[in-house]
């Protein structure tokens, strides 16, 4: 979707999102996702949907860690004596570098605010690392990014997963007798 009818929280959270695990820019012209990686980043992953779940618990401050976010760019652009775009939110407007730095800085230990930058990047991480927010099949038949950069595979035509050797690389007890072909009890 064009960046023009991408609202500003949307634009400014794909942004934190893509400097936390960056991918390759959607379309030309993309700003919010910097194209500093290969391949599908955090964005693409669906960091935006997961956020956007209300079972994350974050989704009543996302406006708030939008705005925030943008407030905290203009500042820095301000004291690293930066002239920002205004055609997009101030935190898009970084050059990628700089929005690395002010991420950092926002992690950071000594800043007494940094509660919700933490939630915000372990939701962007968990978006690419498991697809909390789909379900994993679903994921995989998608081209989930990071299901398959991790070298998930699809299950079989049943739905599961089964793996024809063992992590140990030899079988750790029998199988209980009632165990049914789906690996349940029965």
């Amino acid at each position: 979707m064009p960046e023009s009818e991408v609202d500003a929280r949307t634009l400014t959270l794909e942004a934190f999102a893509d400097t936390i695990l960056p991918g390759e820019k959607r379309f030309p012209g993309d700003r919010s996702v910097a194209g500093e990686g290969k391949g599908g980043g955090a964005v693409a992953a669906g960091a935006i949907e997961l956020l956007e779940t209300p079972a994350t618990g974050v989704t009543d401050a996302l406006d708030f860690l939008s705005q925030t976010l943008d407030q905290k760019a203009t500042e820095w652009a301000e004291e690293h004596d930066l002239t920002l775009d205004d055609d997009v939110p101030a935190f898009v407007a970084l050059p990628f570098a700089e929005r690395t730095t002010l991420v950092k800085t926002l992690l950071s230990r000594e800043n007494p605010e940094r509660d919700g930058w933490v939630l915000l990047t372990m939701f962007s991480n968990m978006a690419f690392d498991s697809a909390a927010h789909m379900h994993t099949a679903d994921a995989i038949a998608a081209g989930h990014p990071g299901l398959l950069a991790m070298g998930m595979t699809a299950p079989d035509a049943d739905g599961y997963w089964r793996f024809e050797q063992h992590s140990y690389r030899r079988q750790l007890a029998e199988p209980h007798p009632d165990t049914l072909p789906n690996g349940s009890l029965g």
